[in-house]
């Protein structure tokens, strides 16, 4: 009976296995059909980033909140902002010196014999009792200073000290129970928050809105001592000497210059770094002058090929002045200086940058690199002599710029008629001299 009945079961499952595994091969043909299909008409997305990482990349707000207004950083810098009005007297127009023009100006009402030219800049407050930091060619050739405060007070303003070599000058109001503006602690980061705050154009105090968009920006040659602030916040002519201050209203920087094609705002200003700051203006204030370290050596940066994958850094050392610390630490030409106290000189700026910031009979260890063998020098610094002031263009017009097609702007006057157009005008009133003469 019972093998009778295992007999069944085998039959009966013997019967039915055919259908289920042709139903298991019918399932996995639809299954991989599916699959092939919907792969091939998948879309193309671009690679995302992990929520993690989303995470540990979002901006941090000063407060949990999210921020809606800057309204409390600026009020609280704004009142540290100051409008810098410079007076320069001429004790004879230029012109004056020509008979014929003489003539022409005393029938007309021209010029007079002394004249007011005034310009405009910004500044900001650093003390309790009076000093302002603001921008050399602001009050550059200044008779006359006048501070406008932002709560309506006015007041003369005298000159503690000026430092061509970085743009920038300390002045001094006889006041006390001013708000100082308050300077950041940690160091500025590019996608910061940049608030511009200045007097543009003389329509008053204004404040523009951007990011930091570099740091360390050299080679502009605006100045003999480079180390600039990038940002796109709008900065105009009159915001030179403002302040450039973050998302708490802390200063990061003094605006002093522009690239522009058309005179005004292109999104690309420079701004000096708090760092640099507080180095010319403690000195300044303390001895009225800026006292940098000196070696004494002409240099040149590595010349790079761009297409090479190695890159070459160092500065090569093209002259040793005669008794200079350079000489004296037996520095030689062909030199290459690799680090400086382990500080990596990648060009001549970075080497100028660092030597400049320090004081006199400072010792540094440098590192170079001489007929292919590597060397230890150390080098006693001296102080910096004196030498000849930069012309600089506070205005750099020029339809070429490193290829950009713009130019570094500041804050200048228009430029007075070239000799040939003096030379034109002299004639044309010598005719009209000549015309009374016959008439009368």
């Amino acid at each position: 009976m019972s093998s009778s009945q295992n007999t069944n079961n085998k039959a009966s499952l013997l019967k039915w296995l055919p259908w289920v595994l042709l139903l298991l091969v019918l399932v996995a043909f639809i299954w991989l059909f599916t699959s092939m299909k919907s792969t091939s008409e998948a879309t193309w997305e671009p690679p995302r980033t992990p929520p993690a990482e989303q995470q540990a990349s979002e901006p941090v707000a000063d407060t949990p909140a999210p921020i809606s207004s800057y309204h409390n950083a600026v009020a609280r810098a704004s009142q540290s902002v100051v409008n810098i009005y410079t007076t320069q007297t001429m004790t004879e127009h230029p012109y004056m010196d020509d008979p014929v023009l003489r003539r022409f100006f005393e029938y007309h009402g021209g010029p007079s014999q002394e004249q007011g030219n005034t310009n405009l800049g910004s500044g900001v407050i650093v003390s309790e009792d009076g000093y302002i930091v603001t921008n050399a060619h602001v009050i550059e050739k200044a008779d006359e200073i006048t501070v406008a405060f932002n709560d309506g007070r006015k007041s003369r303003a005298k000159i503690i000290g000026t430092d061509p070599d970085s743009d920038l000058a300390v002045i001094k109001v006889d006041m006390t129970g001013l708000t100082p503006l308050g300077f950041r602690e940690n160091p500025i980061r590019v996608g910061d928050l940049a608030l511009a705050i200045g007097n543009p154009f003389g329509v008053g105090q204004t404040v523009t809105q951007g990011i930091i968009s570099a740091t360390g920006r050299t080679g502009l040659g605006v100045n003999k001592f480079e180390d600039f602030i990038q940002t796109d916040a709008a900065i105009n002519p009159g915001n030179s000497g403002g302040a450039l201050v973050d998302a708490r209203g802390e200063l990061v920087g003094i605006n002093t210059v522009i690239f522009s094609r058309s005179g005004g705002s292109m999104g690309i200003g420079f701004a000096i770094p708090t760092s640099l700051v507080e180095q010319v203006m403690n000195a300044l204030i303390k001895d009225g002058r800026v006292s940098r370290g000196w070696l004494g050596i002409e240099i040149q940066s590595q010349l790079r090929d761009p297409t090479q994958l190695e890159t070459s850094t160092g500065v090569e050392v093209l002259n040793v002045i005669e008794g200079s610390p350079a000489a004296k630490s037996g520095l030689r030409v062909g030199d290459i200086i690799l680090t400086i106290d382990g500080v990596e000189m990648t060009d001549a700026n970075t080497l100028i940058q660092y030597v400049a910031r320090k004081p006199p009979t400072t010792e540094l260890n440098a590192q170079i690199l001489r007929q292919g063998k590597n060397a230890q020098v150390k080098i006693m610094l001296e102080e910096r002599p004196a030498q000849e002031p930069i012309d600089r263009p506070v205005v750099l017009q020029g339809e070429n710029m490193d290829g950009m097609g713009g130019s570094i702007q500041g804050d200048q006057q228009a430029p007075m008629m070239s000799e040939a157009e003096r030379d034109r005008m002299r004639e044309e009133l010598m005719k009209l001299f000549e015309q009374d003469s016959v008439t009368q």
